[in-house]
Order: C-alpha cells, then sequence, then structure tokens
C-alpha cells in the first residue's frame, strides 16, 4: 500500500512541477504540493525531492527527450548515488510520456513573439459566367491565411490570383529559395 501511495504522490508532484512551470498554473506552488502530497515528510526532506524532480523534468523538458533518450537518462539516474529510485524512474517516465506533446507545445508558445499562421486554404476556382465573353473559363487561385497569436483574435487574409500573378508569385518564391540556399551553402 505504501508503495502504490508514493507512486501517487510522486505522480502528483510531477503533475504540480508542470502545472507550475509549464503550463502558467500560479496556484500550485511548492507549499501546496507539500501540504497536499507529503504532509507527513519534515520540510527539507520535501524541498531536496522537489528540487530534485525539478531539476529531472527541467532535464528532461530542455532536452527534449525521446522514449530511448529518456530511458537511457533515467537509467543513470538511478546508478547515480543520491539518485532516484526505479520506482520514481518509472513515475517519471509514465510522466513524460503523458505530457510531453503538451509541455512542447507550451514551451513553443511561450518563447513566440509574433503571430503565427494558424491555417492555409487554398483552391482554384474557374469563372464560369460572365457578362463578357473573355472572362470565362479563366481561373484563379484563391488562397485563405489565418494568422494570430493563440490567445488573441486571429485575422483572415484572402489573396486571389489570376495565372500570371501566380507564376511571378511562384518565380519570385523560387529566387527567394535560391539566396537561401546560396546563403546557407556560404556559412
Amino acid at each position: 500500500m505504501a508503495d502504490a501511495e508514493n507512486i501517487k504522490s510522486l505522480s502528483g508532484l510531477l503533475n504540480g512541477i508542470a502545472q507550475s512551470r509549464y503550463y502558467g498554473n500560479s496556484e500550485i506552488n511548492e507549499e501546496l504540493l507539500k501540504r497536499e502530497l507529503y504532509p507527513d515528510l519534515p520540510l527539507d526532506e520535501f524541498r531536496a525531492l522537489h528540487d530534485k524532480m525539478q531539476g529531472i523534468v527541467k532535464s528532461v523538458v530542455s532536452a527534449d527527450m525521446d522514449a530511448n533518450q529518456i530511458e537511457a537518462f533515467l537509467t543513470a539516474q538511478t546508478k547515480k548515488q543520491g539518485g532516484i529510485t526505479v520506482e520514481q524512474s518509472a513515475v517519471i517516465a509514465k510522466f513524460w510520456k503523458n505530457h510531453k506533446r503538451k509541455i512542447r507545445e507550451s514551451m513553443i508558445n511561450h518563447t513566440r513573439w509574433e503571430n503565427t499562421l494558424k491555417s492555409l486554404k487554398w483552391r482554384v476556382d474557374v469563372k464560369s459566367q460572365s457578362r463578357y465573353s473573355d472572362q470565362v473559363s479563366n481561373a484563379a487561385a484563391v488562397v485563405e491565411m489565418e494568422i494570430g497569436a493563440n490567445d488573441k483574435q486571429s485575422e483572415f487574409l484572402c489573396l486571389e490570383f489570376n495565372e500570371a500573378k501566380l507564376n511571378e508569385m511562384l518565380k519570385k518564391l523560387s529566387e527567394v529559395e535560391e539566396s537561401l540556399a546560396a546563403l546557407t551553402q556560404i556559412s
């Protein structure tokens, strides 16, 4: 029973660290975690455990470890003097498996300064009727973009290109691509 209780408390501690450090939940703090998860543990022992787990989570997050990397990292931590137990290693591995994507997205969102392209849709329209016969069967490329930050209202941009403008844009994009390729080969 004590092992299941320890696993549950450690899992709660890791989730609390993720909530406060990566998900922006300011209500979760060290005192709350101590009171709720480890009420019988002396304060200095809890702080040592909290700091150790926070350091491990920080290492795992900063390296964005995959399954093989975390297994090797946690194995090394279990063999290190003053490291973690095999049971703690299993809890940390499960925590990372469940939270990796969400923590990674949170880290990316916190490092973005500008708006991003949220969605891009395109289609080709062909006029089938017009007052003027020379406009019938003219194709137009329509590009619709949603641009914005996650916490702000998005802006929508709709562009329409005829064949000549589309070819001109593609030519300019090719020139940009060639310039970037030349710059990266020089460096």
